[in-house]
């Protein structure tokens, strides 16, 4: 299936809702000093993700499923198409790309947490149907 007619659901979360979850959930201990970090729940279906993007640091974490990710550092900016879905990029661009352009990769499985710095670009495919939690930090 394309992956927007997959279930991708991640972001601001209801906390009312999800409550329970999150009071269950203990993060890993990296806190940026005055500062309170901010949690993003996520159930996502194989095939879906997010194209490359840049924040501010933090950190994911799979519970549930296989998060592949594709990393470049600030410097250097991946080149694909702000509308393509990253399993398109990866079908597409990936294979064009010369060894010493690829990203940095890796993939997440359950009990496994990636760290990822401030304003590093990065993209995510979801491998199975996945359920994970992100934390921002800063």
């Amino acid at each position: 299936r394309l992956s927007p007619d997959t279930l991708y659901f991640f972001g601001d979360n209801n906390f009312t809702e999800w409550g329970s979850l999150f009071q269950q959930y203990v993060p890993p201990p990296f806190r940026i000093p005055g500062t309170s970090p901010a949690y993003s729940f996520g159930i996502a279906g194989s095939g879906s993700g997010v194209p490359f993007h840049w924040h501010g640091p933090g950190y994911s974490e799979v519970i549930f499923g296989r998060k592949r990710w594709f990393l470049y550092p600030p410097d250097k900016t991946p080149h694909f198409h702000p509308n393509e879905t990253t399993l398109a990029w990866l079908h597409r661009t990936y294979p064009t790309l010369p060894p010493a352009q690829r990203p940095l990769e890796c993939t997440l499985r359950p009990g496994e947490v990636l760290y990822f710095p401030d304003r590093w670009w990065h993209a995510t495919l979801n491998l199975d149907t996945s359920v994970f939690i992100s934390t921002f930090l800063g």
